[in-house]
């Protein structure tokens, strides 16, 4: 009951939410359905209770807002049938539509106590999602862009986006590191969730990086496995489904699931049911490289076989002709051989036994010139030694005089005949003096006379000789 304040009737809060909790209740006496975006799930773990945060919007604006109370029974039910229906769990962000009941409490205010979620709403909500990140691209002109990129024709360096416990990662490893072809490969891996609504901010991120590098790879792998069908309206997002679309080197996915085909998958390079589906696609790529390669092997040993086999029998051939004509050459050199050698025999004797005539007769010639030169040498020899006897003491009277002259002139001419003439000779250290030029005052001087030697100090040098 309200009280009396000054005159006025008071109620407390409490019974005011009371009063607002009473009308609710006898207004929404039953369920009714709704329509909302579930902004926030607001899932507790160790209480298994949801609180979620509902919204509507409009134009991007929010228009309405309410609390929810969504509790643990009911949690699991619904999200068993979108696990079984959507293959996604209940999630932030998507919009739903659902039974609920008004509840109000004095302590916790307004709120919906959501009761039943049917999952076909939301169902068709995501397919509508998909839809447009379909029509988008293909407006864009996007949609088949990384289709049109050339896949090498051994794809060797693989840039691997997934998670390195994922099952799907390891089998994927296993068949390409363990296959019997023994073809090589060389992989990095780029860690990323792969499913939920993370997941979409990881993968663009790695492969942001994975296009900084994109030369030093040849692909790149997005491998999801272990995980069933749950989890993968992520990759029907737009702007997942963009960055594929654009990137510089083919995308290959191996999600690992075998219900509806996400964007992702139609939109990138080669798309393959489960990761080891995905490593037989690259094995097979080797194998359509190697296959051809191995019967042009075997083609060419074949064929080089078959010419080695032709060519033995044309050398065998050829080797049986070279020796018939070699052996009939070789005869008809030995023939002619032998025929020049008898030529060559008489004529030899013929030329000697002309040779040895004319020899005899150079040989009586030589003997006759022999003793008329020897006489004619003997005679000339005797004449000149008779010249030579009346000639030889004239000759040497006049050489005997010519020395005397030399030696007289020598005599004149030695340090002790010019001294004995009155010259002296002047020497200044130790060196024959011959210009005044060389002269300086105080300089020594040594003047040497017929028996002695004067030394003399320079105190003026007069010069006006020269000048003259």
């Amino acid at each position: 009951m309200p009280k009396q304040i000054h005159d006025k009737n008071v109620f407390s809060l409490l019974e005011v939410t009371k009063s607002i909790q009473k009308t609710l209740s006898e207004r929404y006496k039953n369920a009714f359905w709704v329509m909302a975006e579930m902004n926030k799930l607001n899932h507790y773990k160790h209480s298994g209770h949801c609180y979620p945060e509902l919204v509507e919007k409009q134009d991007g604006k929010v228009i309405a807002q309410l609390k929810s109370i969504l509790w643990k029974t009911d949690y699991l039910n619904a999200n068993d049938k979108f696990l079984k229906i959507l293959k996604e769990p209940l999630k932030d962000g998507i919009k739903i539509l659902f039974l609920a009941k008004i509840c109000f409490d004095p302590g916790y205010g307004l709120a919906l106590n959501i009761l039943e979620i049917d999952p076909h709403y939301t169902l068709g909500d995501l397919e509508r999602e998909k839809k447009e990140t379909i029509q988008k691209l293909q407006t864009e002109g996007i949609y088949d862009q990384n289709k049109t990129l050339n896949l090498p024709l051994l794809p060797q360096r693989l840039a691997i986006i997934s998670v390195e416990t994922s099952k799907g990662f390891a089998d994927f490893m296993k068949v390409i590191e363990e296959n019997s072809w023994n073809y090589k490969f060389f992989t990095f891996l780029f860690p990323a969730l792969l499913q939920g609504e993370k997941a979409i901010e990881d993968i663009i991120r790695q492969l942001r990086r994975i296009k900084i590098v994109a030369s030093h790879f040849d692909a790149v792998a997005i491998i999801r496995g272990g995980g069933g069908d749950v989890g993968l309206s992520c990759y029907n997002n737009y702007l997942l489904a963009k960055e594929i679309a654009l990137f510089p080197i083919p995308v290959l996915t191996g999600i690992g699931h075998a219900t509806n085909e996400t964007v992702a998958e139609m939109i990138s390079f080669s798309n393959q049911i489960t990761p080891t589906k995905l490593a037989e696609f690259l094995l097979q790529k080797f194998h359509n490289f190697s296959i051809p390669v191995q019967k042009a092997e075997d083609k060419i040993k074949d064929k080089s076989l078959r010419m080695i086999m032709d060519e033995k029998t044309r050398f065998h051939s050829a080797s049986r002709l070279f020796r018939s004509v070699a052996n009939n050459s070789i005869n008809q050199f030995k023939n002619d051989i032998v025929n020049e050698s008898k030529a060559l025999s008489h004529h030899s004797y013929y030329i000697l036994k002309k040779e040895n005539i004319c020899l005899k007769t150079l040989t009586a010639d030589l003997r006759k010139d022999t003793k008329v030169h020897f006489r004619q040498s003997s005679l000339l020899l005797t004449q000149n030694k008779r010249e030579i006897a009346k000639r030889l003491p004239g000759i040497i009277e006049s050489k005997t005089k010519e020395l005397k002259n030399i030696e007289k002139n020598i005599n004149n001419m030695s340090p002790e005949s010019v001294l004995k003439r009155g010259y002296s000779i002047t020497l200044l250290n130790g060196k024959a003096l011959k210009s005044i030029d060389k002269l300086k005052k105080g300089d020594v001087i040594q003047t040497r006379v017929l028996g002695g030697v004067i030394d003399s100090t320079i105190k003026s040098i007069d010069q006006s000789d020269k000048d003259e």
